[in-house]
């Protein structure tokens, strides 16, 4: 299965932010349900950096200025994935290095969503059930259904 196969659900997750947009104005994206990370882009469009809702927490809970720049708090070196990804592998990069979210990042590092780990399990579980059932079946004499 492809991360492609989740668009609905990636683009839906999508926030992304100017460098030069306010910890603030972040804070106000991250605070919706289905948002867990921002991702920053340059001028251009291309991802340079990301900004989760923990950063933004130890941030603040520190005594951090709320009105600085995400440049200066976002994460420079992240994990992506690209639509074309295996999303059982994809899995396994999240659940090893512990990540909730994963920018999914298309054409010329442009942000086209945001994979949360939740949704990659559900599909996966899904498909598992799936083939668990055609097995199922083909062992009954039911033939693929």
């Amino acid at each position: 299965m492809r991360i492609d196969s989740l668009h609905p659900e990636t683009s839906a997750r999508l926030a992304a932010v100017d460098l030069d947009t306010s910890l603030r104005a972040a804070a106000l994206w991250l605070s919706k349900p289905a948002i867990g990370l921002v991702v920053v882009c340059h001028g251009s469009g291309e991802a340079a950096g990301v900004l989760s809702k923990s950063d933004l927490v130890r941030h603040l809970a520190n005594s951090g200025p709320a009105e600085a720049p995400v440049s200066t708090l976002m994460s420079r070196s992240f994990v992506s994935c690209g639509p074309d990804d295996d999303l059982h592998s994809v899995w396994q990069t999240m659940t090893t290095q512990r990540l909730q979210n994963l920018p999914v990042l298309g054409a010329g590092a442009k942000p086209i969503g945001v994979l949360d780990i939740r949704d990659a399990m559900k599909a996966l579980f899904q498909q598992e059930e799936l083939q668990e059932r055609l097995l199922a079946n083909y062992i009954g004499g039911v033939g693929y259904q």
